[in-house]
């Protein structure tokens, strides 16, 4: 996400001010100082819409337009929901997660359910939720059946736990199919902290991420290229039905499993 005062930013706000100035005082000396409090006034104005702006709300639900539908797999989209603005941030803090809300047909009340999304706030003017669609499942097969520039109701942040860096030595995660989004937003948040990102978050990860087919893996190119270029960061995939030659776990995950890949676990 590019700072609000980016070379992009600045260009647009100094250029225009010196061309109205510049031109007042060739036109028309006395008008320069006139020209010099309304360059003012557009440069404050442009710098501060140019900063990014939380849309959350806690309290209400707000309609967000489906931009892209990306299809991974017969019963898995990444549905991706424009902000108002290029420049806006969801306003989720790492841990948190978000309320859906839907009118379905059958249903007396709007049916709610709660989403992690699997971008953030460092990515402004949309965000992505990453989502399993199940036969029973009310708010998934709604969003399955939601058409490019058509609606979802969404409130938030909402949650118990706040991510802060460092706040853990060592956290252990478990994971399976979808309850995968949670952890993915903690795994790039503390991955983005490090040191040589130049943040200070030096929390070692292990994950242990359980599946029944080689197929039902999410996002495996991303979390795979996560652990290659972080060595604090280790995965261990657990498979059902695993393929010829599989060298991870196999079956269900185990307390003898956890003991050795993920000692300081908690499930999802």
């Amino acid at each position: 996400m590019s700072s609000p005062l980016s070379s992009e930013t600045l260009s647009g706000v100094l250029v225009p001010s010196a061309l109205l100035i510049a031109g007042t005082f060739f036109v028309k000396q006395e008008w320069v100082p006139y020209a010099v409090a309304v360059a003012a006034v557009f440069s404050a104005f442009r710098i501060l819409t140019a900063r990014p702006r939380k849309v959350l709300n806690p309290k209400e639900f707000q309609d967000f337009v489906l931009k892209e539908k990306n299809l991974i797999s017969h019963n898995v989209a990444i549905y991706r929901f424009a902000l108002p603005r290029s420049t806006d941030i969801l306003g989720l803090p790492i841990g948190q997660h978000i309320s859906l809300q839907a009118q379905i047909a059958g249903n007396p009340t709007p049916v709610v359910r709660s989403y992690t999304p699997i971008s953030s706030d460092h990515e402004a003017g949309y965000f992505d939720l990453l989502v399993k669609t199940y036969p029973q499942g009310n708010i998934s097969k709604y969003l399955d059946e939601l058409k490019i520039g058509q609606t979802m109701k969404v409130r938030g942040p909402k949650g118990a736990m706040v991510y802060t860096p460092n706040m853990s030595r060592h956290i252990g995660m478990i994971a399976g199919g979808t309850g995968i989004t949670p952890m993915l937003q903690i795994i790039k948040a503390i991955i983005r902290g490090r040191p040589r990102n130049g943040g200070n978050d030096t929390t070692k990860i292990d994950l242990i991420f359980a599946n029944v087919n080689p197929e039902d893996i999410l996002l495996k190119d991303e979390l795979d290229k996560l652990a290659a270029e972080d060595d604090q960061f280790n995965i261990y995939y657990v498979l059902n039905n695993p393929p010829e030659g599989w060298k991870g776990g196999v079956g269900f995950v185990t307390a003898d499993m956890i003991k050795v890949r993920d000692p300081y676990a908690i499930i999802i």
